[in-house]
């Protein structure tokens, strides 16, 4: 398990990351695995993206406001928010840039082989609900503190606390499905998912910077096979796949009406506006002030 931690503390302190804590579990005919961990007060935008099959990200909002948007519908979003993103499932997010939203956010890869077990069960309920957005209602806020808390001090037996505690994260998403019937929702070989984690975060975080040079030495693999990689899972190589990244990016950026095109064209590593606009139009076929005026 490696730790990134920035003002490493509690609640209102930057960021706290655990990735790839090596815990996996067996849950109602199904296993679980637990990917990255963190805890962020985020000042800047993430931009609409997904995950890969059998992958899911609970997310709670511990304080802040912001935007957040789950297949194509925004909500207004403030302290208290759980919301469940399922494969596939775009999500992007906008803070307030005067109350920055902060997120624990748990990742976790379900294997693929068990099916969805029974669907009454939590595993069950859990596997088959894609998407949900709402407010909890089953203290999730103090299993996160304590989640957190176990990966920070790691004495003995964290690892069977960890698993405990995500099994009643777990069930209490599971419990806040069934509360809310207004909720919307429908019903490998973990080498591998480690490696599209390692992707998916790239493409979100380091869009404006990442090669494929530095993608493929992440991966431990050569550049022809990242591309065959990118192309077999995504459906598009490294050049398509970045390009959605950054034109995501702008587009939030557009509508949050925070920076000019010329900062935005900046921040997404364009060399010039003109580069920018070019590419903008040939993506969205309008320009970046028409997309703008159109979405504000």
């Amino acid at each position: 398990m490696s730790e990134d931690t920035k003002n490493n503390g509690r609640d209102g302190e930057e960021k706290i990351a655990y990735q790839n804590p090596d815990i996996g579990f067996r849950m109602g005919g199904g296993t679980v695995y637990v990917g990255n961990v963190v805890y962020e007060r985020f000042r800047r935008s993430i931009p609409m993206h997904a995950h890969s099959d059998n992958s899911y990200e609970i997310h709670y909002i511990s304080s802040g406001h912001g935007r957040v948007t789950v297949s194509g519908t925004e909500y207004d979003t403030f302290p208290g928010t759980l919301y469940v993103t399922g494969p596939g499932i775009r999500h992007s997010m906008i803070p307030d840039r005067e109350d920055p939203l902060s997120e624990y956010c748990v990742y976790l890869k379900l294997s693929a082989d068990a099916g969805n077990g029974k669907k009454t069960s939590p595993f069950g309920r859990f596997r088959g609900t894609d998407r949900w957005y709402g407010t909890d209602r089953y203290g999730i806020y103090g299993l996160m503190r304590a989640l957190f808390s176990e990966l920070k001090q790691q004495d003995i037996g964290y690892k069977e606390a960890v698993e405990s505690i995500i099994k009643q994260i777990i069930i209490s998403c599971v419990r806040n499905y069934s509360a809310d019937r207004d909720s919307f929702e429908t019903g490998g070989v973990r080498s591998a998912d480690s490696q599209f984690l390692m992707i998916e975060e790239a493409f979100l975080y380091e869009y404006a910077t990442l090669t494929l040079t530095s993608l493929a030495s992440r991966l431990n693999l050569s550049t022809r096979q990242t591309q065959r990689l990118l192309t077999g899972h995504y459906g598009m190589n490294f050049q398509s796949k970045k390009a959605e990244a950054k034109m995501s990016a702008a587009a939030l950026m557009l509508r949050s009406q925070d920076m000019n095109v010329t900062k935005i064209a900046d921040e997404l590593g364009y060399s010039s506006v003109e580069h920018f606009s070019s590419a903008f139009r040939k993506y969205y076929g309008m320009s970046a002030s028409e997309y703008r005026k159109k979405n504000t």
